[in-house]
């Protein structure tokens, strides 16, 4: 009975997998009409050599299933479970186009910069970026866009019939916020608030392009992939240089709103749609966020003045935009990575702090999350009242978030669980980098940066660095991403199943 019933659960989360994996199959047919359109042979003979071999994996998976297997409902043993192997394999079979591009040194590096898409990270080990095809630009930036809105949302949309407890494939992306009773119905929204992002931002970005002087067939791809990267905060972009390639304040301005509006909620996004604007100045997370933003920006600021880095204007527009590039987890740059060793100490201290805290919950965004940070707030709140209060008195604490909640021990928990797990992770990284040669400073900025999935580099990120190290970044940006719980479930599971057998 045992064995029978583990027969059942093995066969729902490969049921699952599969057909994740099915849906990245079907998105490497955009790179590969884009390398068709600009006959770039090679490169879409690699994908066309990708799509079938996610193909065949995918069927491969199927064979081991049954075909009611959808039947079945999910526990959240079979969500957390399906939702780590389908992007453990999906990272693989990612990576096949970029190593038979030519533009990996190992197929070790391939992986590490699709791990780095899927997880909206943005630190690469790409080589030779500059003169990369278009087909190889498409899955990079179309990777990170995917990563944004999640693998399990874009097959919750498209390639999923109706699934019971379909919700629980949905959390394991880190995901808890439901905007419609129906989990499906909630991935669709979530793309089609996307898709409307995609289209405004990309004209906008396409406009600013050709008003700074590129060509319109250049500006356009440039608009597509940066608000793919902005929106997504992914922090890739089509040249070696980031952002400082285009040399205009106008496009960073731009790129600030987009960076900002991809770090919040899908559901508050949903609920300003639907014309609830009070929503945007009463919710928790963007009090938390806008907050945390402006403190860190006055002790960089602040740093940065006293050592005469930047005149004024530069001050602001370097400071700040890395400063939010930080914190909202983008790492969009726009000095080069060597740069940031020559800002002072505090400055460099309030960039790191910015990179851990990270966006919104339920958002494309890493790090420890503005609704965490502030339901922390809430609760040392709290506590001041309780001791200020008679012992007899009850204290309640409440805090807005899409409604009004009464902060229970569950949130804190909850909250400061996920929060001990980022620093752990943090530090952990940190001595791995000062064990690897790297000075303690920019083994800390490095650590913070892949943790909190941001992408800001200080260079201690390149194909020099060693094998070993690349390997923990895949894995600290792999549970950094699904925040932990999903990954934790499915080592136990590997573990359990190893232990029956």
């Amino acid at each position: 009975m045992r064995f029978r019933r583990f027969k059942l659960d093995l066969q729902v989360i490969i049921y699952y997998t599969a057909r994740i994996i099915m849906g990245l199959a079907v998105l490497m047919v955009i790179p590969l009409i884009t390398a068709l359109l600009f006959q770039e042979w090679k490169i879409a003979l690699d994908f066309l050599t990708g799509i079938l071999l996610s193909l065949i994996t995918a069927f491969a998976f199927n064979l081991f299933t049954s075909p009611n297997a959808y039947k079945l409902k999910l526990s959240w043993v079979h969500g957390l479970v399906a939702v780590t192997l389908a992007w453990f394999i999906g990272v693989i079979l990612a990576a096949v186009p970029y190593y038979l591009s030519g533009f990996f040194g190992s197929f070790l590096d391939a992986a590490f910069d699709a791990m780095s898409g899927f997880t909206t990270t943005g630190l690469v080990l790409i080589q030779d970026l500059d003169h990369v095809p278009y087909g190889i630009n498409m899955w990079r930036h179309l990777l990170t866009f995917l990563g944004g809105q999640g693998m399990v949302v874009l097959a919750l949309t498209f390639l999923f019939r109706g699934t019971s407890g379909a919700f629980k494939l949905y959390a394991g992306e880190a995901k808890d916020e439901q905007l419609l009773p129906n989990a499906r119905n909630t991935a669709r929204v979530i793309w089609f608030i996307s898709i409307i992002y995609l289209l405004v931002g990309t004209l906008v970005l396409w406009l600013t392009g050709m008003i700074i002087g590129l060509s319109p067939l250049r500006s356009f791809f440039h608009g597509l992939w940066v608000f793919m990267a902005a929106w997504s905060t992914g922090g890739f972009a089509p040249q070696s240089q980031n952002i400082m390639y285009y040399h205009s304040a106008l496009y960073e301005f731009i790129i600030f709103f987009f960076i900002t509006a991809g770090s919040f909620n899908f559901a508050l996004h949903y609920t300003v749609f639907q014309g609830k604007l009070r929503e945007f100045w009463r919710n928790i997370e963007i009090i938390s966020f806008f907050i945390t933003v402006n403190l860190l920006f006055i002790i960089v600021a602040f740093s940065l003045k006293q050592s005469g880095i930047y005149p004024h204007f530069e001050l602001f527009r370097k400071g700040f935009f890395h400063l939010l590039s930080g914190h909202t987890g983008t790492g969009f740059m726009t000095i080069y990575a060597s740069q940031f060793l020559r800002w002072s100490d505090l400055a460099f201290l309030g960039l790191l702090i910015a990179m851990l805290f990270g966006g919104s919950a339920c958002s494309t965004a890493g790090g420890f999350k503005a609704l965490r940070i502030g339901i922390i707030l809430h609760t040392v709140i709290r506590e001041v009242k309780r001791m200020i209060n008679p012992e007899r008195a009850v204290i309640t604490e409440r805090f807005h978030h899409l409604r009004d909640v009464l902060l229970e021990e569950r949130h804190i928990r909850a909250a400061l669980l996920i929060v001990i797990l980022y620093i752990a992770t943090f530090t952990i990284t940190t001595l791995a980098n000062a064990a690897a040669g790297y000075p303690l400073m920019m083994s800390m900025f490095e650590a913070a940066s892949v943790t909190g999935n941001v992408g800001l580099s200080i260079g201690v990120t390149a194909p020099a660095m060693p094998d070993l190290l690349k390997a923990l970044y895949i894995l600290v940006m792999w549970v950094g991403r699904l925040e932990f719980m999903a990954v934790f479930a499915g080592i136990a599971f590997v573990v359990e199943t190893l232990r029956r057998k």
